[in-house]
């Protein structure tokens, strides 16, 4: 997308716009949103590893598939499996780098996301923005921020996965002692390619982000412009959380086989592949059902998770701009 730079071409424009783009860049924002996304990270990470052994299991009867790798009937009974035999700490496996993603995520996500719609604004937050400048907005915070946080994502998934690892696979499976231990070993034994494995089917989950802001920002336009109230107003806390939920749903209905993609290519169990053979081997065997393993365990996170995000960012921004302008 295109920021609008009213001061033409000149060098000295050039600095000015840049300054001015500086300027809208608010630490309360990132603040507020890795507030959000560790309390809904920390409250709902048992369905999220769920999600994860749901995405990447090709079947009982699937060639090359890991004898370790465990079978569950449903939601509840993979719930109750991973209970009884791991307790609470195994519902838990890979909660540290899943909350040092989704705090990164989400608080460099709306530090991007806001600087950039501010300075689309003009600097006039009450200003209301066309669809595509909205879209335009969300992709680019998003496309920014996964170059950080794809290493995190990549370790939140090998530690969600390890069961039974070295046996009945043909790959050097490894056993992580932790988020840096993770890191550390992917880089020595897989490169930067390994730290960066789904960062392509990452890049297109990037139209989820934006249609999730789209939306959102939409449902949030058309209820400030029925009670006439000013585009950057605080809204009633279920305001928030119907726009949040609603968003949400539309935007994970409409992009999730790509976390499919991303999670069989970010495991351990199997040799690398690249995302066009994954996707190939996955219609063949699993048809188009495949692509949407573990939906309904992700929407029954990402949806109370994305409430709980969303509202926290608005009333903590919200708290705390009023200590920007009193400092």
């Amino acid at each position: 997308f295109q920021l609008t730079m009213q001061s033409g071409s000149s060098s000295n424009g050039s600095g000015s716009w840049q300054r001015q783009l500086l300027s809208n860049v608010h630490w309360e924002n990132m603040a507020a949103g890795v507030a959000g996304g560790l309390l809904s990270t920390l409250a709902l990470h048992p369905l999220d590893l769920v999600k994860i052994r749901f995405q990447v299991d090709e079947g009982v009867g699937a060639s090359g598939r890991p004898s370790s790798r465990p079978v569950y009937r449903g939601l509840m009974h993979a719930l109750s499996s991973i209970y009884r035999t791991q307790g609470l700490t195994g519902l838990y496996a890979g909660v540290v780098p899943n909350l040092w993603g989704a705090g990164a995520s989400w608080g460099l996500y709306f530090l991007f996301y806001e600087a950039a719609k501010v300075q689309l604004q003009g600097g006039d937050r009450t200003a209301r923005l066309p669809a595509g400048h909205l879209m335009g907005a969300a992709a680019a915070s998003g496309a920014v921020t996964l170059m950080f946080t794809n290493p995190i994502w990549v370790c939140k998934t090998r530690l969600c996965l390890q069961y039974g690892l070295g046996s009945g696979t043909s790959v050097a499976a490894h056993r992580y002692r932790g988020m840096l231990h993770a890191l550390y070993s992917i880089a020595r034994l897989e490169g930067l390619p390994g730290l960066y494995k789904g960062y392509l089917p990452g890049l297109f989950g990037v139209s989820h982000g934006a249609i999730q802001f789209l939306v959102y920002e939409k449902m949030k336009n058309q209820y400030t412009s029925a009670y006439q109230l000013a585009a950057n107003a605080k809204l009633p806390t279920l305001v928030y959380l119907g726009c949040a939920a609603l968003s949400k749903i539309v935007a994970a209905a409409t992009t999730y086989p790509y976390q499919v993609i991303r999670s069989r290519l970010q495991e351990q169990h199997r040799e690398s592949r690249g995302a066009l053979r994954v996707c190939r081997d996955l219609l063949a065997v699993e048809g188009w059902r495949g692509f949407y393993k573990g939906l309904l365990p992700t929407l029954l996170r990402v949806t109370p998770a994305c409430c709980i995000t969303f509202v926290v960012y608005e009333h903590f921004a919200t708290f705390l701009m009023p200590l920007r302008h009193a400092t």
